[in-house]
């Protein structure tokens, strides 16, 4: 494409730009708005009764009313509150105000619940952000019948806007439930679980007082990874790096290795002249069909210390003592097992690209073959200055979250492995990945604050990775090059 057929790139406005844009229309719309719009700034609902908008003003002051009553009468679940008073308690003070333990019943007799304090808390911060967001949209919906009155128009009904909402803004009527939904089932609980990072919530603490009892610690938990002090003692600090690396060579080999090796597999495939192309397809997609725990079981049977593999291998005196392939057991090879899985991997994870690079093959213009052929280009230097780069074009941002993905994999560890071979005194194995590792922590030990900082740490890393490689691609960059 030439450069003067390329559209011209938008200016990009920074984030405090769009803040100081906002609050320089907040204060537009509080300066030129009339009487009803300056009122709804501190009664939601006055600017639509004021243009006689009823039952949309009626709306806002009952979600007014009703937030406002929500934070000061404090509602309570089982004794921990709502309100403002879930704010202080968000403090976890209310902890150390005595109480006696009980060894009949096993209870502490003390305030509340500790998770519930923090939960309730972060729900009625949640709850305060919804009220501002209800308070800018009421003042929007006055200074819009402003602006209609203006122009002539009358401000429009409810039945009115309702009927819009079935039409031009259908979207915002079907997107706003799903938002909802990832709000209180996704967000919430994740905010929850971060907030747990810096606490001393753990089983020990827990099953010492016979209650839900912690404190705020602070960044103490995320010191202990290079200090080795908390309830994982030396284990965070020996482990950490070790693990991590792991991680990382892990998802790189598994990543390319089924990235290329579906490549590479499509382009056999899809030769010309080749025959049972269908009967091939049929076999490797088999793999993708049955469920991955099942082969992933399968071969942990397989190649396991009293499975078929090594009883062969014994019966013609190859070895005379099992191979211990995946590392089931203390004290076998750690390399050997890191090994088998990245090839087992293979078998599960080629496929998948096979099927998905098999369609993007079909559809690389024809015309560019030709072009390399008439220029006197060999199949080889075909492949890699047309084929590869059209197809990692196409599919980087598969590759991306392939690659994140195989950093969050926990069933190909978890089923083949189980993160062994175990260290003595250590939860975290020699192909244990970040995410299986948090798993033993919270599950087998309870130290979950502990996970929640390796949770914490696997966030950001695969989130850096994946907005560094996506922005720096062709295929954010050049998206108009294959066009």
């Amino acid at each position: 494409m030439s450069p003067q057929n390329k559209a011209p790139k938008k200016n990009k406005i920074s984030l405090f730009e769009r803040i100081g844009k906002a609050f320089s229309n907040f204060g537009k719309r509080f300066a030129d708005g009339s009487l009803g719009t300056k009122l709804s700034h501190f009664i939601f609902g006055a600017g639509n009764f004021y243009h006689k908008q009823y039952i949309k003003g009626l709306l806002f002051l009952i979600l007014q009313v009703g937030i406002l009553a929500f934070m000061i009468f404090c509602p309570t679940i089982n004794g921990t509150p709502y309100g403002w008073k879930a704010l202080r308690n968000l403090s976890l003070k209310n902890v150390s105000e005595g109480g006696v333990f009980d060894p009949a019943t096993g209870s502490f007799s003390v305030g509340s619940d500790c998770k519930l304090m923090v939960l309730f808390g972060f729900v009625t911060i949640a709850v305060i952000v919804i009220y501002f967001l209800v308070w800018n949209m009421n003042i929007a919906s006055s200074y819009k019948a402003d602006m209609d009155k203006k122009i002539g128009k009358k401000p429009t009904t409810f039945g009115e806007d309702l009927k819009e909402l079935l039409d031009s803004k259908f979207h915002v009527l079907m997107l706003t439930p799903t938002c909802i939904a990832a709000a209180i089932f996704t967000i919430l609980p994740t905010i929850f679980m971060i907030a747990l990072a810096f606490t001393t919530y753990n089983s020990q603490d827990m099953n010492d007082l016979g209650t839900n009892l912690f404190h705020w610690n602070g960044l103490q938990n995320f010191a202990a990874v290079f200090t080795g002090e908390g309830s994982l003692g030396v284990e965070i600090k020996n482990r950490f790096l070790p693990v991590l690396g792991w991680t990382f060579i892990w998802a790189i080999f598994a990543t390319f290795t089924c990235y290329f090796g579906g490549i590479i597999l499509a382009l056999l495939i899809n030769k010309k002249g080749l025959k049972g192309k269908k009967f091939f397809r049929t076999i490797f997609i088999l793999t993708i069909a049955i469920p991955q725990f099942i082969s992933l079981l399968a071969v942990r049977n397989l190649l396991g210390e009293y499975g078929p593999v090594n009883s062969l291998l014994q019966n013609i005196g190859a070895t005379t003592q099992p191979i211990g392939f995946l590392g089931l057991k203390t004290g076998d090879s750690e390399s050997l097992a890191k090994f088998m899985v990245i090839l087992i991997n293979m078998w599960v994870g080629i496929p998948y690209t096979m099927l998905m690079t098999s369609g993007i093959l079909m559809n690389i213009p024809a015309d560019l073959y030709e072009a390399g052929r008439v220029d006197g280009a060999s199949t080889t230097k075909m492949f890699f200055k047309i084929t590869l780069p059209y197809v990692i074009f196409i599919t980087t941002p598969y590759l991306i979250s392939s690659f994140i993905g195989n950093i969050n994999s926990f069933n190909t560890i978890f089923l083949l492995t189980g993160g062994g071979p175990t260290y003595t005194g250590y939860q975290a194995g020699g192909t244990d990945l970040l995410v299986t590792w948090l798993y033993k922590v919270t599950i087998d030990q309870g130290s979950y604050n502990t996970g929640a900082v390796i949770g914490i740490f696997t966030f950001l890393i695969t989130a850096t990775i994946t907005l560094i490689t996506y922005r720096r691609s062709k295929a954010y960059n050049e998206e108009d090059t294959f066009q």
